[in-house]
């Protein structure tokens, strides 16, 4: 029984580096509790596939010709720890009619900008990006983010204003994750700001700088050129203006004590300011400038404190409440506050290690594969050689043979040349006489 194909497939629109790999399945829709689904098959056989049996993936071509043939609806990528590819899967954010996508399926493609197409219902998106994934959450509302054991559906349909490659964008991945996929972690904000205005009024008291003499020490800090180009709203140097929001914010983080109506009052007066500030973006009500300014305080550990008598020391708060005094590298936060923008790599470490060994392997095996291609080619140019050879030796022996034959056809044809038996006629004649 052929599959019903509800929609076609643009080859010329999926990226060669994706049809390298032989992780490729088919899909047919089933009906499940009443509900559409579209079921993983091994191409050429219509058996169940799994995205995690490679015995049960298929090259590119194969996946395509049972398409065509007309037994499946689709063909799917599977994702893998063995590729460096991160799937971003964006639902019910496409007007079929209008082909405009929702607000925040837009900012999403553009932040990435990387490989992205229509999903087969024409209402989604899919992106393709290089990278990891930044925590160990997949998905939150409508938008889900899987680099292994799973597969796409493939359409090929690309969005026209996006990159026709897989692009590497690992900060640009990180922003949407944080701020789309990971925790809002309330408790972890909550807490900080609790340990600042409860446990340490010190803190929170003794920053008092009014806003202009404030964003007056930020500037003449060590990083003050930083603080001003971010002031001014220059984003040079971060993937999106999403990663340029938090480094400001951090900045402000330290300089304000951790003050969130007085952050909110001054990221107002930077170049930074758009409207997305003030747009809700999550499910609590919370704007994304309002979370921007809690995770930001989050990753704050060192605050400012003009109360110390060298103006330059800092009152640490750290993780469980405990507040200590030291002496600070520099007139300013710290470089570990300056470079977190929504969660410490260091709890990925281990991940990133291990993610790290299987693509060289990964790498290692292409290249012995490689090399034993190219001495494939090597033998077979040697043979192409050999037969080359052989056909133009064969060429000058025929042309060779083809002129002798030539040259005894126009002796024989020569009005001067007499046959053996025109002179054998002659010598008859002659005794006859």
């Amino acid at each position: 029984m052929k599959e019903k194909q509800t929609h076609s497939i643009d080859t010329s629109g999926i990226p060669e580096t994706l049809q390298e790999y032989d992780q490729w399945i088919c899909w047919r829709v089933k009906d499940r509790d009443g509900k559409a689904t579209k079921v993983p098959i091994v191409p050429g056989t219509g058996e169940y596939a799994s995205a995690t049996d490679p015995q049960t993936w298929r090259p590119f071509d194969e996946a395509l010709e049972y398409f065509e043939r007309g037994e499946a609806a689709g063909v799917g990528f599977v994702f893998t720890d063995d590729d460096p590819f991160v799937g971003i899967d964006l639902d019910d954010c496409r007007d079929p009619e209008t082909g405009s996508p929702g607000t925040d399926a837009r900012e999403i493609i553009l932040e990435l900008e990387s490989f992205t197409e229509v999903s087969p219902s024409g209402t989604g998106y899919h992106v393709i990006v290089r990278g990891s994934l930044p925590g160990d959450r997949s998905r939150r509302g409508s938008v889900e983010m899987y680099e292994t054991a799973r597969f796409f559906t493939v359409t090929g349909d690309r969005v026209e204003t996006t990159p026709s490659q897989v692009m590497e964008r690992p900060a640009a991945l990180e922003s949407v994750y944080v701020e789309y996929i990971a925790e809002t972690e309330p408790s972890h904000s909550e807490t900080k700001v609790g340990i600042q205005q409860a446990s340490t009024h010190e803190t929170s008291q003794s920053v008092t700088l009014e806003d202009e003499e404030l964003l007056e020490r930020a500037r003449n800090a060590s990083n003050g050129e930083k603080f001003e180009r971010l002031w001014r709203g220059s984003t040079a140097g971060y993937e999106s203006q999403s990663e340029a929001d938090m480094a400001l914010c951090c900045l402000l983080a330290f300089w304000t004590g951790g003050d969130q109506q007085q952050m909110d009052r001054l990221f107002r007066q930077s170049g930074l300011l758009r409207d997305k500030w003030d747009e809700v973006h999550y499910a609590d009500g919370s704007t994304y400038g309002e979370k921007t300014i809690e995770r930001a305080i989050a990753n704050t550990d060192d605050v400012y404190d003009p109360s110390s008598s060298e103006a330059s020391r800092v009152k640490q708060t750290g993780k469980q409440g405990q507040t200590t005094i030291q002496e600070p590298a520099q007139d300013g936060p710290s470089s570990a506050t300056e470079q977190t923008i929504g969660g410490s790599e260091g709890t990925r470490a281990a991940y990133l290690a291990e993610k790290n060994q299987l693509l060289s392997e990964r790498v290692s095996d292409l290249e012995a594969t490689l090399q034993q291609k190219n001495e494939r080619i090597e033998a077979l140019e040697t043979t192409n050689r050999t037969l080359r050879d052989r056909l133009t030796a064969c060429e000058e022996r025929l042309e060779q043979h083809d002129q002798r034959s030539k040259r005894e056809a126009d002796i024989d044809s020569s009005p001067d040349h007499d046959s053996l038996w025109t002179r054998a006629k002659r010598f008859v004649g002659r005794r006859k006489e």
